[in-house]
């Protein structure tokens, strides 16, 4: 006997088209269309929000799918299922009767499932002579089959969409990082830029940034915040583009200053002379005889130990630790942070750090630490001044002052090792030939002074 599937529910509740074009699809699928019901239900959960269905109602289609003993659905089966409201509760984690009711309703109108109610509303299975089941009320989970590749499409669409959002948000928190932090870096190292705009800009886009929003939302204003890191990146890249360009420009000057073999005059004579001690510094060039190699930091500190004391924790362990101490030590000589800025981009951050502290080991003797400075600047320029004699000169002054008071060489001697102009007898160390040279001494250090 052929079956007859009633096609309205039981009772008030109402008939919709959207009920029978679900029946319509679950009459058209294909016989034989297989699919595995749990990888449908994933898909069904995964693209709940777009089907219309709650976590509710799809803890009930779960129970309704665990009443059916197969897993692999047919297009020519039976898939209707019959358990009772006191049933499903209990599989359904045992939800109030009001609740079921109201969710079965939802699967109903999201068209997972077909109603196939009895003449009486009731659930049951009527079977015949041999046992099978001849006619069935309850729930057909036919919609399962004949979805199966909407639902699959829908939960990759939903998948790519929060993969979307997602990227959105990450955008959005990166470009938020990254400008706070530059803009910071601007303000601190006092970079020639509208950094009060940069900041205004970006808070006006922040302060529009929802809680919860859209990807469409989330993608506008991440567009707006990357234009945003575009201009303050390109801000601080044009700086630093600019400070690499000055320093390698201040880096070939050293090397054809160190490189001139005909300089007119002899090493630059001592700091402190009174034509220098006025700021007026001769137009003499004391590049003549210059190390091949860079000064040694030891050898610095040594001839210009007042440095250490505007060092931070009296200290001063690296090239970084001596800029930072003169940079302190421009402010207290009252030299400008134009006129250090310009010895900086001329003869490089760390000879013009040594040129601070050159004055300010003797700064008694220069009335305008300023005016010398741009008079070391200069001369630096015209590649007639380095920072090796002006070491040099120190450090024979103070040689020349403990020679004069008994202690002898060895609070220099430490340093001009390191520079390779200390050398070892058998009685001590000795300066050799080449420092006696360079310093103008016309007479060897006898042995044994140490």
């Amino acid at each position: 006997m052929e079956r007859h599937y009633t096609t309205t529910p039981f009772g008030r509740r109402p008939m919709s088209l959207g009920m029978m074009a679900t029946q319509v699809a679950a009459k058209a699928v294909d016989k034989d269309a297989t699919v595995h019901k749990w990888h449908v239900f994933q898909h069904v959960r995964e693209a709940r929000d777009a089907i219309g269905a709650t976590d509710r109602a799809l803890a009930i289609l779960n129970a309704l799918l665990s009443f059916h003993p197969d897993t692999a659905f047919n297009g020519d089966s039976d898939l209707v299922v019959f358990p009772s409201n006191e049933q499903l509760i209990s599989r359904a984690n045992g939800m109030s009767p009001a609740t079921l009711r109201r969710h079965l309703a939802v699967l109903v109108q999201c068209g997972l499932v077909i109603r196939r109610d009895s003449p009486n509303g009731k659930r049951f299975a009527r079977k015949g002579p041999s046992g099978e089941i001849e006619q069935a009320y309850g729930f057909d989970l036919a919609p399962i089959v004949a979805r199966a590749e909407e639902f699959k499409e829908l939960a990759e669409i939903v998948a790519a969409e929060r993969r979307a959002l997602k990227l959105a948000r990450e955008r959005i928190t990166l470009c938020r990082r990254d400008i706070v932090k530059m803009i910071a870096t601007g303000l601190d190292e006092a970079i020639p830029a509208d950094w009060r705009r940069f900041q205004r800009a970006y808070e006006d886009i922040a302060g529009r940034i929802p809680r919860t929003a859209v990807r469409q939302v989330l993608d506008a204003l991440a567009g707006e915040l990357e234009a945003l890191w575009f201009e303050v990146q390109n801000t601080l890249e044009t700086f630093v583009n600019s400070q690499n360009k000055n320093a390698n420009e201040s880096h070939f000057e050293r090397h054809i200053q160190n490189s001139k073999p005909d300089s007119k005059n002899e090493i630059e004579s001592r700091l402190g002379k009174e034509k220098e001690a006025s700021g007026n510094v001769a137009e003499t060039d004391n590049v003549r005889h210059l190390p091949k190699r860079e000064l040694p930091l030891g050898i610095v500190l040594d001839a210009c130990p007042e440095i250490l004391a505007l060092a931070k924790g009296g200290e001063i362990r690296t090239w970084r630790d001596l800029m930072a101490a003169a940079a302190t030590g421009r402010a207290c000589l009252g030299i400008s942070p134009s006129a250090y800025q310009e010895a900086c981009e001329v003869m490089g951050e760390d000879h013009a750090a040594v040129a601070i502290a050159a004055i300010q080991q003797r700064v008694e003797h220069i009335s305008s630490p300023g005016g010398y400075l741009r008079s070391l600047t200069t001369r630096a320029r015209d590649g007639k001044f380095s920072v090796w004699p002006m070491i040099m000169a120190l450090l024979r002054a103070k040689l020349d002052t403990s020679r004069l008071s008994g202690r002898g060489v060895s609070s220099a001697s430490a340093g001009l090792e390191t520079a390779g102009k200390v050398v070892q007898t058998e009685n001590g160390l000795a300066i050799s030939d080449a420092l006696q040279r360079s310093l103008g001494k016309t007479h060897r250090q006898p042995p044994g002074r140490g």
